[in-house]
């Protein structure tokens, strides 16, 4: 059997090929969420970016976990346009939180948590997901997120309560003005993605009590928020793939600790997990 698995997000996709048990082909392309692009674009970009990757080794069948996947209609636009390149092969789309728990858990029941730009968590049973918190994304969550991280930061910035060493490092990296700061945020597109930016910054400047209590603080939401109110939280592991988590590990792990919650696995990204799912199908 040869499957093709594909973890994708805004940006990016992750792709792996793969027959029985071995990986034949791995790479990346753009990414595909559906309330970003419709159908027919999504298909012009399969065919430019995809086929090519793919003509040694025509997939049997698909799985493809994606951002803006989970809504059975927005899952639909992406099936159909791997149906169009691929007709042949059985098409299965879902969320990328399905992905996510999948990846991290197997066939285990646990929690499962994204945490990067944004932040998403369930409870999953190990075949299903049985709980998910919402997601209310950056205007009012992303609790535990690099978005959250990078507004708590840009927020002491603009109220003048960052300590002098830190505020001086910061206006070298970024010569920001309070005005340039607001015409990002309520001016241009994805400002979610301008304030996660600034994520990095906390995390090159760690040493800082400032950064160290930021990212504390968002994983306290986050755990007060998402995990702590799923049922038997304190009695199943947490789980947790993204960027956010995986850099601040140390921290997380700490939090996690302090919250009464077992931390298991933490990865960058979902891929490797969710391979080693379908192959062990």
């Amino acid at each position: 059997m040869i499957q093709l698995i594909a973890d994708s997000g805004s940006t990016k996709t992750d792709w792996r090929l793969t027959q029985d048990t071995r990986v034949l082909h791995q790479f990346q392309t753009e990414g595909y969420n559906p309330y970003h692009m419709d159908a027919a674009r999504i298909g012009d970009s399969l065919r430019k970016y995809l086929l090519p990757e793919t003509t040694a080794h025509q997939p049997q069948q698909i799985h493809f976990y994606g951002a803006g996947c989970g809504a059975e209609e927005k899952a639909a636009v992406v099936g159909d346009a791997l149906k169009s390149i691929f007709p042949a092969a059985d098409v299965n789309v879902n969320g990328d939180m399905l992905g996510a728990a999948r990846a991290l858990c197997q066939r285990n029941a646990g929690m499962a948590a994204i945490l990067g730009t944004g932040s998403n968590s369930c409870l999953y049973n190990g075949e299903i997901i049985t709980g998910n918190r919402p997601a209310l994304g950056y205007m009012l969550g992303d609790e535990g997120s690099g978005c959250h991280i990078g507004m708590a930061l840009i927020r002491l910035f603009l109220y003048d309560e960052m300590e002098t060493g830190l505020r001086e490092r910061f206006l070298k990296r970024f010569p920001l003005s309070i005005a340039d700061v607001l015409h990002q945020v309520y001016r241009v597109p994805l400002p979610n993605r301008f304030l996660a930016g600034f994520s990095k910054f906390v995390y090159q400047n760690i040493d800082h009590a400032q950064c160290v209590e930021i990212v504390s603080n968002s994983f306290r939401a986050f755990f007060k928020h998402h995990i702590l109110r799923y049922e038997n939280a304190k009695q199943l592991p947490l789980h947790v793939t993204g960027s956010v988590g995986f850099y601040y590990s140390n921290l997380l792990r700490r939090i996690s600790e302090e919250q009464g919650i077992a931390l298991g696995t933490v990865t960058e990204t979902p891929i490797a997990g969710l391979t080693l799912y379908h192959i062990g199908e």
